[in-house]
């Protein structure tokens, strides 16, 4: 188990301890700036630190580490503070160490297209900037503009495109990280064949920042596509879905996404987008598909022939398919008003839940009718990337902490019992850690426990993050 030996540490002598690290202008006590720091996107409850630290370089980082550690002050990891899980929220005494400024692009291997980026690098940024070199980075999902790589890689997100490029787990190539003692290690590979050894780099990615502090990262690229297809297409049931994704990752090769909306999370994201009906009648299922390639007439003739041989076969009712980009936008924008919903919806619930496909269908009818029946005046969406079995719940507004507490209790016991993961890519952090037990066994628990130990014996890094502090 977990042993610490933090304290309450004074600020001024924590001030005073990095005077020699940090300038002025990166130790920050201004509380307007403090209270940005307060929190993340998720429901957990906002603590605004008293100091907000601002590192410009990987050394700066690992060097504020060694302080920490020698005092005992614990320090909330923040990223972009897109998180949903509470993994950024400081708590109690602990101080932020925001990564914002660590953002430079150090280098883009336009020959090997892999490119060399620091943590802090706004994810859209990156996109844009590899773009202008021909490449692309795959990664997408609805926070492009704020979350940061780094975070990224701490939560090995997954996005819209996971069912052809896979997590972030499998953009990485090599890391840098800085560890709690002080030390700062360099895993900064840059090949995709590399058998030297234990890949220390996953402990890494997906830790939610518990075991170290990743400063740079080696991203791979893909060729950039010069070709986007989308369709919206309008299903009679679930299982239609099911057979759709396999014939068309079947028959395109340039497949990238494949979402699902369930009709209320439809008629959700009309009313708060203000978005017209896409077809004349409701149905009880729809899928957004995309297809990236080179060849944009040969690509949605391959598109459109596939799913016109999916109307004739009864798994689509209806089909719109984009016939521009500004087209393409608009059919996206039905997916892609969950900020806006989430907003409309807080107090809410939201799940990022991995559930095996074959029991999909039952799941989201069982939960939405448990739900429906112990909480008939809100609202329970559900929407996902079902390519790669990544179920959103979202539920709200609720009123009371223990309405949502409850709502927790019965997503993820269904979660257990099917066999799938609590979290499929937002992480556990604060708000789901007392439910880990539904998709971790006890041996694995205790070894993280102890892998926590090893590493970070003083428990500074993120307390309390995925798993309770031992005393």
């Amino acid at each position: 188990m977990q042993t610490t030996s933090r304290q309450d540490v004074p600020v001024q002598d924590l001030v005073d301890a990095l005077s020699g690290i940090l300038s002025p202008t990166q130790i920050v006590r201004d509380p307007g700036v403090a209270a940005s720091h307060a929190g993340d996107w998720s429901e957990a409850p906002r603590h605004t630190p008293a100091v907000v630290l601002f590192p410009c370089t990987p050394q700066e980082v690992a060097s504020v580490l060694a302080v920490c550690s020698r005092l005992g002050q614990a320090v909330a990891i923040q990223g972009g503070l897109t998180g949903l899980a509470g993994g950024a929220t400081p708590a109690g005494a602990e101080v932020a160490l925001s990564l914002a400024k660590l953002n430079a692009i150090e280098d883009i291997d336009t020959v090997g297209g892999t490119a060399v980026v620091q943590a802090g690098l706004v994810l859209e940024e990156l996109q844009q900037r590899v773009e202008e070199e021909g490449w692309s980075f795959p990664l997408d999902l609805g926070a492009r503009g704020s979350c940061q790589v780094g975070g990224n890689a701490a939560t090995n997100a997954g996005g819209n495109r996971v069912i052809r490029f896979g997590t972030m787990r499998d953009l990485v190539l090599g890391l840098e990280v800085a560890l709690p003692d002080g030390r700062l290690m360099t895993m900064l590979n840059r090949v995709t064949k590399n058998t030297t050894g234990v890949d220390l780099k996953h402990l890494f990615i997906g830790a939610e920042g518990t075991l170290g502090v990743i400063t740079r990262l080696v991203l791979k690229l893909s060729p950039q596509a010069t070709a986007a297809n989308t369709a919206l297409c309008a299903l009679p049931s679930f299982d239609a879905a099911t057979r759709l994704v396999r014939d068309l990752r079947r028959a395109l090769p340039a497949l990238s996404a494949f979402e699902v909306m369930w009709a209320d999370y439809l008629d959700a994201a009309m009313e708060v987008m203000r978005l017209r009906q896409p077809f004349d009648a409701p149905h009880p299922v729809y899928v957004l598909v995309e297809t990236l390639g080179a060849n944009d007439e040969r690509d949605r003739e391959a598109l459109e022939r596939e799913l016109g041989e999916a109307l004739e076969q009864g798994l689509i009712s209806d089909v719109v398919v984009a016939q521009s980009v500004e087209d393409g936008r608009k059919l996206w924008a039905y997916r892609e008003s969950i900020g806006e919903l989430l907003g409309q919806l807080k107090p809410f619930a939201a799940f990022d839940v991995g559930i095996p496909m074959a029991a999909m269908d039952a799941f989201v009818e069982s939960v939405g009718a448990e739900l429906e029946r112990r909480f008939p005046a809100q609202r329970h969406l559900f929407f996902g990337h079902i390519g790669d079995g990544n179920l959103h719940v979202l539920s709200g507004p609720h009123a009371s902490p223990d309405s949502l507490h409850q709502v927790e209790e019965v997503v993820y016991a269904a979660t257990g019992r099917v066999g799938g993961s609590i979290s499929a890519e937002h992480g556990i952090g604060v708000v789901k850690k007392e439910f880990l037990a539904h998709s971790r066994s006890s041996v694995e628990i205790d070894l993280m426990h102890s892998l926590k130990a090893l590493v970070d014996p003083k428990g500074i890094l993120n307390p309390g993050r995925i798993l309770d502090v031992a005393t």
